[in-house]
């Protein structure tokens, strides 16, 4: 019975001392100070747009880390700071038993620059999470131009349209000869994409970012053919919208084919301007005519003819009003020369 009692008060003793002893710990090591920082940043291969230094400012951030008591440093705070930045992804930070703090940084990847019609531009990684331009370096990554949006709250149309961005970006640079080749991918005012080539003095008409990787195959295996056969800078234009073909446009045909477009449109315009032309000028016409028949009419109707005149019908003479005197009748003329003769009679 004692014997059960006594091994009772000796495990109290013993939890007794280890809370004691943790506690003792524990309070010995708040009083420590952080021996060193170690920093691990993952996640970008290529690219570093943030650094150990950039890391340290924000730990920091005016009272040094290193140094400072382990009880006085706030490990949650410090990983909503690094967030903050928009190249960190994710940040983890915790003690190791040396008193070490460790640094864990996920960088975010970008895949895809975009220049907006604003001109604006901007990163993308694989989210969608827009980042700014650094000072530091310029990302190799595909670049897509005439974005029609550089707002954070986008249309629904708009939000399509960068995921589509991304799509294309993603699968470009994960494939080195596409990676190489790719000069820069225009969107046009359809929502779709054309490539522009680094060698070859043409456009690829992509259309959507769905099945890009039969669209990007088949032009993979035209071009060897191509290079081999007429060389890549004969033709103008690769569509390769279709599904199983390329459709390859020589070089000028496509400017005669917009041409040709333009001139019949210039024609039928024209067309159409001459049938309105011809019509307005046919009722100005009977607006005329409508007009000088009924200014016959009222002349007809306001207006008595005059009478025919007689044949013997002469001028009335009317008295003259002016003082003029009347005409003197003019003195008869002399009788000169050839006056009759007397005649004689003679008696027998």
């Amino acid at each position: 019975m004692w014997k059960q009692k006594a091994i009772q008060v000796l495990w109290i003793i013993a939890g007794i001392g280890v809370v004691v002893l943790l506690g003792a710990a524990m309070q010995q090591k708040s009083h420590k100070t952080c021996s060193d920082v170690k920093i691990e940043i993952t996640g970008a291969e290529e690219h570093m747009f943030i650094d150990e230094k950039d890391i340290m400012e924000i730990l920091n951030n005016g009272n040094e880390v290193k140094g400072k008591e382990v009880a006085a440093i706030d490990l949650r705070k410090m990983e909503e700071q690094l967030e903050q930045n928009p190249w960190v992804k994710n940040a983890e930070l915790f003690f190791d038993n040396n008193r070490v703090l460790t640094v864990s940084i996920e960088e975010r990847q970008p895949i895809a620059r975009v220049f907006t019609t604003q001109g604006n531009s901007f990163y993308l990684d694989t989210a969608g999470t827009r980042l700014p331009l650094s000072d530091k370096l310029s990302a190799r990554v595909p670049v897509f131009t005439s974005f029609p949006s550089d707002k954070k709250i986008m249309a629904q149309s708009d939000s399509l349209l960068l995921q589509d961005v991304i799509t294309i970006g993603a699968y470009i640079i994960e494939d080195s000869f596409w990676m190489a080749q790719t000069a820069q991918i225009d969107i046009t005012p359809q929502s779709t994409f054309e490539l522009v080539p680094v060698v070859g003095n043409h456009i690829v008409a992509l259309g959507k970012a769905d099945d890009l990787e039969n669209k990007l195959n088949r032009l993979y295996t035209f071009y060897k053919e191509a290079w081999l056969q007429n060389g890549i800078n004969k033709y103008e234009k690769l569509d390769v919208q279709y599904n199983n073909q390329v459709v390859a446009v020589k070089r000028g045909s496509y400017k005669t084919i917009v041409d040709s477009a333009k001139a019949s449109q210039v024609v039928s315009d024209l067309m159409n301007a001459h049938a309105a032309d011809t019509t307005n000028a046919i009722s100005v016409e009977a607006v005329n005519r409508m007009n000088n028949t009924r200014r016959d009419t009222v002349r007809h109707v306001t207006t008595p003819p005059k009478p025919a005149a007689r044949a013997n019908d002469k001028p009335v003479a009317r008295p003259s009003t002016s003082n003029a005197r009347p005409a003197q009748p003019k003195p008869p003329k002399p009788q000169t020369g050839n006056q009759p003769r007397a005649v004689l009679e003679r008696r027998n």
